[in-house]
């Protein structure tokens, strides 16, 4: 037997439940031929349609809750604001698609999703709002703190997951990336420890085309992102990012695989960024108005309204509701900006380590300092 040959055979450790050797054949682990669609298809008429109703629901509040934190970073209520515009299928799906003791691991883009798991937005914006490190209790919650570096939530995700399971609680980590993420080496070490472990974890890659102004193409060679699942060996799926009940199967059956001890799974979500990066970019400088426009015709909110009033299960009565309750969202989200906040300079320190450092110590005995001279001048 050669090297290779007995580490292909070695089995997998005694611990990890139906403990079997790894698996040689990597066609089972290979993604959908095609991205996975429900909408316009024989699919739909299989759909619960009460959950087609909520998918619904969710993407018209999503979109008013986008546009109104994109005005209010603009009105300077916000230091920076990601829009997830475009991409509100991906984030109520994965929302939805997790249990109440769950872990959401989003990234910066993601407050939508934070939102839809039941955050109010004025807590899920605080970080955006340049207020503190992060504006809810990630315990309380079940949400950890949105990530700005990219891709480090990932290892974060594998880690509670495995410690949990080890704990005997039946939990799930989803962790949200885009695409730009999977080209850092978090990316590739989380993938590869979560697949060794058979940790219940699941990899959201919403795909939207660009890392700022990078294209994917300049990114990777592979045929989809989904495909880098095989080389760890886990499943990878690809599926319509703008088709919510499709996101939504994709993402329940890969939680649920995770939870029976499946392992984790690499969802790929094919879907694109309507708005700039941030307030800060100028799209037009990497991307065409052409290009834009044909995303638009693919809108989520547009393809779901067009499929269930084809399907009989959506009116304009439930159209009314789901705009009104948006308006109310939005409505709330400008009262409540528009309050200034009360800041601790101090509370910088307080959750940063169990047990502050030397230099953390140090740095907030001189802004204690700096603080009590200030006030002293005011006198």
């Amino acid at each position: 037997m050669t090297v290779l040959d007995h580490r292909h055979h070695t089995a997998v450790p005694g611990w990890m439940p139906g403990a079997t050797a790894p698996r040689t054949d990597p066609a089972p682990l290979l993604p959908d031929a095609a991205p996975v669609r429900v909408l316009g298809t024989p699919a739909l008429e299989k759909q619960d349609p009460a959950l087609l109703r909520e998918l619904y629901r969710r993407l018209v509040v999503g979109r008013r809750y986008n546009q109104q934190a994109t005005t209010l970073t603009k009105q300077g209520r916000l230091a920076v604001y990601p829009a997830s515009t475009g991409q509100e299928a991906c984030q109520v799906a994965a929302a939805l698609a997790l249990g109440e003791r769950d872990w959401l691991f989003p990234s910066y883009r993601d407050t939508l999703a934070v939102v839809s798991r039941g955050v109010d937005p004025l807590e899920a914006l605080t970080l955006l709002r340049g207020n503190a490190h992060t504006g809810y209790d990630p315990r309380a919650t079940r949400t950890a703190p949105l990530c700005t570096p990219l891709a480090t939530q990932a290892p974060h995700a594998v880690g509670l997951a495995h410690a949990a399971r080890l704990g005997g609680e039946p939990v799930v980590a989803l962790a949200m990336l885009g695409d730009g993420g999977t080209s850092e080496g978090d990316f590739h070490e989380a993938l590869n420890f979560a697949a060794v472990l058979q940790a219940p974890v699941v990899f959201l890659v919403q795909n939207n085309g660009y890392a700022i102004s990078v294209p994917l193409s300049a990114q990777s060679a592979a045929p989809t992102l989904a495909h880098k699942a095989v080389g760890y060996g886990m499943p990878g799926r690809l599926v319509d990012g703008n088709d919510a009940p499709a996101v939504h199967g994709v993402l329940a059956e890969a939680v649920e695989r995770a939870r029976t001890g499946g392992g984790p799974t690499l969802v790929e979500a094919l879907t694109y960024r309507v708005e700039a990066h941030t307030n800060a970019d100028d799209a037009t400088r990497y991307r065409t108005e052409p290009e834009v426009a044909a995303w638009r015709e693919h809108d989520p909110i547009l393809l779901m309204e067009r499929s269930l009033r084809g399907l009989g299960v959506l009116d304009d009565a439930l159209v009314r509701e789901a705009a009104d309750e948006a308006e109310a969202l939005a409505a709330r989200m400008r009262a409540e900006f528009h309050a200034e906040p009360e800041l601790d300079p101090m509370s910088l320190f307080t959750h940063v380590f169990a047990e502050p450092t030397q230099q953390l110590r140090e740095q907030a005995a001189q802004l204690s300092a700096e603080l009590a001279a200030e006030a002293e001048v005011q006198q």
